[in-house]
C-alpha cells in the first residue's frame, strides 16, 4: 500500500466518503476491479497511479467513461486523455528535481548523501468536457483555482 493511497484512506472517511480498494498489480488484475466497480455502483473512481495503471488508463477512462463515474488522476495527461480531472505534483517540476539529482550523482554524489526533494508545485487540471458529458457542473470557484481547464 502506498502513502498516496494511505492519505486516501485516512481523509475519505473525514470527508465523509467510503473508500474501497481495489488493488491492480498486473493488467490482468482490472477485469476483476472493473466487475467489482460495475456491481456496486461507487460514485467516483480516484485512481492511485503507478505503472500498470499508467499504462492502462485509456481503459480506465473508457470504463469511467462507459458506467459515467467522475475520475480523479494524480497526472495531467490522464485529464488530458478523458478523465474529469487530476491533482498532482507539476510535472516540469518534477523532472527538474530529477535532472538535478542525477547530476549530482553522476559528478561524483552518493545517492544516500542527497537530501530528498518534494515537489513544491501541483497541477490541478479539469476537463469540462467530460464534465459536461457526465452531466457534471464545476463550481466556478474551482475553476479559477485550475491550472488547465479542458474545454
Amino acid at each position: 500500500m502506498t502513502l498516496r493511497y494511505r492519505a486516501v484512506q485516512t481523509v475519505g472517511p473525514i470527508l465523509g466518503l467510503r473508500i474501497v480498494p481495489l488493488p491492480v498489480r498486473a493488467p490482468d488484475d482490472f477485469e476483476v476491479a472493473f466487475s467489482a466497480m460495475a456491481e456496486a455502483r461507487p460514485d467516483a473512481i480516484m485512481m492511485v497511479t503507478d505503472l500498470v495503471t499508467s499504462l492502462n488508463r485509456r481503459r480506465i477512462i473508457d470504463f469511467a467513461d462507459a458506467h459515467h463515474l467522475p475520475s480523479i488522476f494524480e497526472f495531467s495527461a490522464h485529464a488530458r486523455d478523458g478523465g474529469l480531472m487530476s491533482y498532482g505534483p507539476n510535472s516540469e517540476e518534477t523532472f527538474e528535481i530529477a535532472t538535478a539529482i542525477a547530476d549530482r550523482i553522476l559528478r561524483g554524489a552518493k545517492p544516500g548523501d542527497l537530501p530528498v526533494q518534494n515537489p513544491t508545485k501541483f497541477d490541478l487540471v479539469i476537463n469540462l468536457k467530460t464534465a459536461k458529458a457526465l452531466g457534471l457542473t464545476i463550481p466556478p470557484s474551482t475553476i479559477v483555482q485550475a491550472t488547465e481547464v479542458i474545454e
